[in-house]
């Protein structure tokens, strides 16, 4: 049994996640840095480094996935994987691991960086995996909703195990298990094409005017912490300067008309999302012939709304920060906080942790 420190990472197109677990595997730190993908691969090495430089790794080992080969910065997913893969492995010292999922029934499959070509397939965007294998162990009967900043993800439980229909990003996109919208990066333009404003109905633009961050910031739903992606103008997170761009989205200037009116727009765009993820969380709930068991477990910088289903629909929810295991007070809060928020990071270090104990 190897004692060592580990730390989990999750590479993203936006962000760069990691989650460092002690010897007990006990959750020490957890940090959440931007990592612009798309613009090259040195957006990563940076990436790294302000990770790096936070977090004491000495004879750590390290468990890694991913959803970063998808940004168009790479000719396809399969390079997208050796790529990232090839950097993690040259900047990391120590043991590294790459989660490539399902192994038998315990999702908690790993390799080595000379396998990583041969189960490219299997580690592609499989950080969902991690979390739902990482709550499946903790909760029998669930449905396990992560919302992010730019995508959902839904995850029936049975039984302590992932019921899924889909594996791949683009079976998961068919069957609804994975939803590309999120509570930051989402374009307003794709929430819907009308919406309520004042006393009438009005079309939206189909411009990246706003995102789904201006709605939160003026809904006070978001962590200020969270919200690390670029504005659509690059300019302010202020409440005003959203106001600014929300109101763009329907052909106003922000000075038309007082600031309640702009929060209730706001409150309209938000009922539209959330409307449509409840949509889909009754769709997997009613795959369940008895769902008297059943629970919501809510993760992500969107678990506000998981939390807002699970009201609306009359389920109990729990919390996924509930479920983690901290060294420190088990108030603590913001470090509870931070692994909801990168959860991914978090589980595959977790179960990265209990492979090691077996072992």
């Amino acid at each position: 049994m190897n004692k060592s420190p580990i730390i989990g990472w999750d590479v993203g197109g936006a962000h760069l996640k990691a989650a460092m677990l002690n010897a007990e595997g006990n959750l020490l730190r957890v940090l959440q840095v931007p990592c612009a993908l798309w613009r090259g691969l040195n957006e990563l090495e940076v990436a790294i480094d302000e990770v790096l430089s936070q977090f004491s790794t000495s004879a750590a080992i390290h468990a890694i996935t991913m959803t970063g080969e998808l940004v168009d910065l790479f000719a396809n997913r399969q390079t997208g994987v050796n790529e990232i893969s090839h950097v993690m492995h040259a900047k990391l010292a120590g043991a590294k691991l790459f989660y490539t999922g399902a192994s038998d029934l315990d999702f908690a499959g790993f390799v080595t960086i000379d396998e990583v070509n041969a189960h490219w397939q299997h580690i592609a965007s499989a950080n969902w995996l991690a979390s739902a294998g990482f709550v499946a162990k903790q909760v029998g009967h669930a449905l396990f909703i992560d919302i992010g900043s730019t995508t959902s993800d839904f995850v029936l439980i049975a039984e302590h195990q992932p019921v899924c229909l889909g594996l791949t990003d683009a079976a998961r996109m068919q069957t609804e298990e994975l939803v590309y919208t999120g509570v930051i990066r989402t374009p307003l333009m794709a929430l819907t094409q009308k919406i309520q404003f004042e006393d009438t109905v009005t079309s939206v633009a189909a411009e990246y005017f706003a995102a789904t961050a201006d709605v939160y910031r003026l809904t006070d739903d978001l962590v200020g912490e969270d919200d690390m992606t670029d504005t659509a103008d690059g300019k302010e997170k202020t409440v005003y300067a959203s106001t600014k761009r929300l109101a763009r989205m329907i052909g106003h200037d922000a000075d038309d008309k007082p600031l309640d009116t702009w929060v209730a727009l706001a409150q309209a765009f938000k009922q539209q999302q959330v409307s449509r993820l409840q949509e889909v969380a009754t769709k997997h709930i009613s795959r369940v012939k008895n769902n008297t068991k059943l629970s919501i477990i809510g993760a992500g910088a969107g678990s506000f709304i998981a939390r807002e289903i699970a009201e609306s629909m009359k389920l109990p929810y729990l919390d996924v920060a509930d479920l983690i295991a901290n060294s420190q007070s088990s108030n603590d809060c913001e470090l509870k906080h931070w692994a909801t928020v990168c959860l991914p990071a978090y589980a595959v270090a977790n179960l990265a942790f209990h492979n090691n104990q077996m072992q």
